[in-house]
């Protein structure tokens, strides 16, 4: 069987001598942005990393009034200030115009992955003669860090809701002042880093445009805020994975309703209805607010203070800590799947503001097995 794969192998190495470049999928497994800076020694490997600017000298990286598309600076974390932390990465003519930062800002805490070589850029630890670039964009930021669900491994049902429960409770807790920056990095309009997106009703707005007038946004609590009675205090009433900007009149007429199909539409928040006892937003976020409500019922239960909130299949739930409708929640979950925006939303939030994660967004698999 060797002597069959040899000539494969020739044929590699020649390209390789010849000056062509092996992309990702066939090169061997990406490395991070700490053992790159660890091996500079010439060799080539595939980098995944964020991007968190342009390197401009030895110990200065830029993320604004980017110069020009010649460079970019990728870090293990998309929050990386340090620039000791940073690879230096080259980017070829090829490449500029899809990943040079000039052209690109959007790039900005982005996860990519880079094959070149792995030497010394601006007399600091870099990559240079890359081949190839993968990831920014709509792509996928890199959902599952590491061994952050490591204890949920091999488990199900109430085994694994306990796990997740016990994993996402180790997070970083905000005031509800601090809720107003945040969301203006987690919900920033991919096409207007000026302004963000509204939850329900779809609007991008200006985020200095925040506040409690018509036509504003503020803080909408998807896992409304009475169910539960738990407010605005710092814990569930603080908790960004719930907590999405919304126009203030859309936000008004949702109220602490339950979740269900049907009703009449509802006013400025195109695609929405309502009735007297349940709320639908527009369908491309019906399960972005099902995976949502999952991660509240399994972060807390209970043990911190706060109500055990839970699902259950009924609406017009008022103040009891349940939010419904399951059945209901669950078939959106499933014909409405994790897309680039909630997943770049879920690594803002584990990166820069709570470190922890929603792990209805990495796993949607679980959510069956926790509600079958």
């Amino acid at each position: 069987m060797s002597r069959l794969l040899r000539p494969a192998l020739l044929v590699t190495a020649v390209l390789a001598l010849l000056g062509f470049g092996i992309t990702p999928s066939s090169a061997a497994t990406s490395i991070t942005v700490a053992t790159a800076i660890g091996r500079q020694d010439g060799s080539t490997a595939s980098v995944t990393g964020y991007v968190v600017g342009q390197p401009t000298a030895t110990t200065t990286v830029v993320r604004s009034n980017f110069p020009n598309d010649y460079a970019l600076a990728l870090a293990d974390s998309a929050s990386q200030t340090s620039t000791s932390s940073m690879l230096y990465v080259q980017i070829p003519t090829a490449f500029r115009a899809s990943y040079g930062l000039q052209s690109n800002p959007s790039l900005l805490g982005k996860q990519i992955t880079v094959t070149g070589t792995l030497t010394a850029y601006f007399s600091h630890p870099g990559l240079k003669n890359a081949t190839a670039f993968t990831g920014g964009g709509g792509t996928d930021p890199g959902p599952d860090p590491g061994d952050y669900y490591a204890g949920a491994e091999g488990k199900t049902g109430a085994a694994l809701k306990s796990a997740l429960h016990t994993i996402i409770s180790s997070q970083t807790k905000l005031s509800y002042d601090q809720v107003w920056d945040a969301l203006k990095v987690t919900d920033q309009d991919p096409n207007n880093s000026s302004n963000v997106i509204e939850i329900y009703s779809g609007r991008s707005i200006s985020k200095t445009l925040n506040g409690g007038d018509a036509d504003d946004w503020n803080r909408e609590h998807v896992w409304a805020k009475s169910h539960g009675d738990f407010g605005t205090a710092t814990g569930p009433g603080t908790d960004i994975h719930h907590l999405r900007p919304e126009d203030v009149t859309v936000n008004s007429a949702r109220g602490n309703l339950d979740f269900d199909n049907g009703g009449t539409a509802v006013a400025q928040c195109s695609g929405c209805t309502a009735d007297s006892d349940s709320f639908a937003p527009r369908a491309a976020v019906r399960g972005d607010v099902a995976r949502m409500i999952f991660y509240m019922a399994v972060r807390y239960e209970g043990d911190d203070g706060f109500a055990n909130l839970e699902l259950n299949n009924s609406v017009g739930n008022g103040t009891a800590p349940y939010i419904g409708k399951l059945t209901v929640l669950k078939a959106w979950a499933a014909a409405d799947p994790p897309d680039a925006f909630e997943k770049n939303r879920n690594e803002v939030i584990y990166s820069q503001f709570q470190h922890n994660r929603n792990p209805f967004i990495d796993h949607p698999e679980w959510i069956a097995s926790i509600w079958p």
